[in-house]
């Protein structure tokens, strides 16, 4: 196997910067779409879709990248694949959305901190990962939490859940996928896939409550219409970061956002968070502790052993 070759000057310290903002945008997200009301979740959804693949086709061109993006038209499991990933980012866009425009910002950010517990879990059931012992009891404090915040919150938490297993099988599939579509050709036919259903859901609330674009006032319109630029750009920052930095770095990162929607939800929103919701985030928070504990020692294992074998004899 040859060797990559070795990333730019400073390729590492603007690879973690790519990655910081892209969280750091995905954090004050719930800000955004709360200036969106009275717009349906729905519509808000909708109007993401298409303007994010409107802003995708934009990119190909500027870029002149329509030649890699028809290469990928033209294999079926590629397209297939986008397909499944465009059907669970759908989920995951929807489920967030509802949660954030309904008063459930604190709920969304549990998604978010327990989705590289679920990751870990799913690698372990389709794809035969074997885990050491802190990842198995990260994944055991996880349950207990959901446990605690079910039993004593008297609700079982589906908003967080749905968001963590959506975006979690989401990461599955673009491991299937791999290098072989880049993140805006991604983007594009993911929204591709879901134009029929942002049309429909555009028809369903017309016929309903009405579309809003356009009738709430310019500065409504103006935040609705930069839905898909909102939509892009932290995916596009965080491709770019990922290509640079370890995999570690990515997965200390990721708790940025959560943090900065769990603030929101608390002392910005003022979302109720009672004693039971404290313990079941504490929980969570020790597992994910666990995790990246793991993560770190797992990586300096693996770098110490890449050095030894690398050493001339």
């Amino acid at each position: 196997m040859t060797a990559a070759p070795p990333a730019p000057a400073g390729g590492s310290t603007r690879g973690a910067l790519y990655a910081l903002s892209a969280y750091l945008l995905w954090g004050v997200l719930p800000i955004y779409f709360l200036q969106l009301t009275p717009t349906d979740p729905f519509e808000v959804v909708a109007w993401r879709i298409i303007l994010a693949f409107a802003f995708c086709l934009l990119l190909i061109t500027v870029l002149r990248t329509w030649r890699s993006f028809l290469t990928i038209v033209r294999q079926k499991r590629l397209m297939a694949l986008t397909a499944l990933a465009g059907v669970l980012i759908y989920v995951n866009w929807q489920t967030y959305l509802i949660g954030a425009l309904t008063g459930h910002v604190i709920e969304t950010s549990l998604g978010y901190f327990t989705n590289p517990i679920v990751t870990v879990l799913l690698g372990v059931i389709v794809l035969r990962e074997r885990l050491r012992v802190l990842p198995w009891i990260a994944v055991g404090i996880a349950v207990v939490a959901v446990g605690v915040i079910v039993v004593g919150y008297g609700s079982f938490p589906w908003i967080a859940l749905t968001l963590a297993f959506s975006f979690g099988f989401y990461g599955l599939v673009k491991k299937q996928i791999g290098p072989s579509v880049d993140a805006v050709s991604g983007l594009t036919l993911e929204s591709m896939w879901l134009l029929p259903v942002a049309a429909i859901q555009l028809v369903v609330v017309a016929n309903i409550s009405g579309i809003t674009l356009g009738t709430v006032g310019v500065l409504h319109t103006v935040l609705l219409l930069s839905a898909g630029v909102v939509t892009a750009i932290p995916l596009l920052l965080f491709a770019s970061g990922a290509r640079r930095v370890p995999l570690t770095v990515i997965g200390l990162l990721q708790f940025v956002a959560p943090v900065i929607q769990f603030v929101i939800g608390v002392w910005v929103l003022h979302e109720p968070m009672t004693l039971e919701r404290w313990i079941g985030f504490a929980l969570v928070w020790v597992a994910l502790v666990l995790l990246s504990a793991d993560s770190i020692v797992a990586s300096r294992r693996h770098r110490r052993v890449v050095a030894d074998v690398a050493e001339p004899v």
